[in-house]
C-alpha cells in the first residue's frame, strides 16, 4: 500500500508543479474531488485486486487520461502542452478572461 500512496504522491506533485497554472480558475473542491476519486479507485484496486493491479489500473487511466487530452485539445484548436490560444482556452473552459 506504501509503494501505490507513494506514487500517487509523486504524480500528484509532478502535476501540481507543472501544469497547476492551467487549473487555477478551477475550484478547489473539483480538484478535491477529483484526488478523492482517484484514491478511493486506486485503493480499492490495491484492497480487493493487490498492488501491482493498483498501479497497472492507474498507468492506464494515466494513459486514457492523457490520450483524451491530446484529442479533446486538438479538436478544440487548443495546445495540448501551452494551452495556447489562452483567451480560446478559458473560453472553453468557461472561465471570465480578464485583459
Amino acid at each position: 500500500m506504501g509503494t501505490i500512496l507513494f506514487t500517487l504522491l509523486i504524480l500528484q506533485t509532478i502535476g501540481n508543479s507543472l501544469f497547476g497554472k492551467f487549473e487555477s480558475e478551477t475550484p478547489w473542491w473539483k480538484k478535491l474531488m477529483k484526488w478523492m476519486l482517484i484514491l478511493l479507485l486506486i485503493l480499492s484496486s490495491a484492497h480487493f485486486f493487490g498492488t501491482t493491479i493498483a498501479l497497472i489500473t492507474l498507468a492506464l487511466l494515466y494513459v486514457a487520461s492523457l490520450s483524451f487530452h491530446f484529442y479533446w485539445c486538438r479538436k478544440h484548436g487548443i495546445h495540448p502542452l501551452h494551452a495556447t490560444p489562452r483567451k480560446k482556452y478559458y473560453q472553453l473552459r468557461q472561465w471570465t478572461w480578464q485583459e
